[in-house]
């Protein structure tokens, strides 16, 4: 089974029921739907319910940092109780659209590390152009919970990161020619800590690069990195699933009471 562990369905032009299926259709057995702010971890919710396939994660995007209030929080932590919502996120900063001051964005990270905490779910973290600020309050702030990288961007911090035991998750960037640097990444991370996605509708994979991306194409990034990795493309897939069990354990508790 491959796993699509982001991508964002309701950022696609294609109707998600078409996205599913033919997700489906490539082999994909699991897709965690992200929230980027109130409206979209609702929806991340509810295609939960209404995919088998699909999980949620709830959060908001530091693009939408200024948009966390209170009441907007206290909603995001109800959504954190549905059984299919496996992680808080995704989170961070990003210093790139820099939307919102730095000290905006990071109050509201350090808010969603506390709900992971307190929901007992892990944190999937966005981080563009802040390295040293993202690893940072991670350092601090995030001690003991499992920590996702996604759309990993951080290889010259590869071996701080596989120390502290955080999750690394490859997008179809690391198809892209001139990326040697996340290839270089993806052939040595420990199988244990890897992960892979889409982020679709972004981030296309290569040969599909320039068209808008969709979570069955998760398929050509594991054929990519199984090919780093001289491995399977079935022993690779393995692996990863075991990871996404780990790192998302609700995930693993709704198999076992299906």
């Amino acid at each position: 089974m491959l796993i699509d562990s982001h991508t964002h369905l309701d950022h696609s032009e294609e109707d998600a029921t078409a996205l599913v299926v033919g997700a489906r259709e490539a082999g994909v057995g699991l897709i965690i739907q992200s929230g980027i702010n109130l409206e979209s971890s609702r929806y991340s919710v509810q295609a939960a319910e209404q995919y088998p396939e699909v999980y949620a994660s709830v959060g908001f995007h530091p693009q939408e940092a200024g948009l966390v209030t209170v009441e907007a929080m206290q909603e995001i932590e109800r959504l954190t109780s549905h059984p299919k919502v496996v992680a808080v996120g995704e989170t961070g900063f990003d210093f790139f659209h820099d939307n919102w001051p730095h000290d905006v964005q990071e109050d509201a990270f350090v808010q969603h590390i506390a709900l992971a905490r307190r929901s007992g779910l892990p944190v999937v973290i966005h981080t563009r152009e802040a390295a040293e600020h993202t690893l940072s309050v991670l350092e601090h702030e995030a001690q003991g919970l499992a920590v996702i990288l996604h759309c990993f961007s951080l290889p010259a911090q590869l071996d701080l990161i596989v120390e502290r035991g955080y999750y690394l998750s490859f997008a179809g960037i690391v198809t892209y020619k001139n990326a040697t640097d996340l290839q270089d990444a993806a052939r040595v991370v420990p199988a244990d800590r890897l992960l892979l996605e889409t982020d679709a509708p972004w981030l296309t994979p290569v040969p599909f690069r320039g068209r808008p991306n969709r979570p069955a194409l998760v398929a050509n990034v594991y054929e990519f990195v199984a090919g780093l990795r001289d491995v399977s493309v079935d022993e690779l897939a393995a692996g990863v699933a075991a990871n996404v069990m780990r790192a998302f354990p609700r995930i693993q508790e709704q198999a076992k009471g299906a």
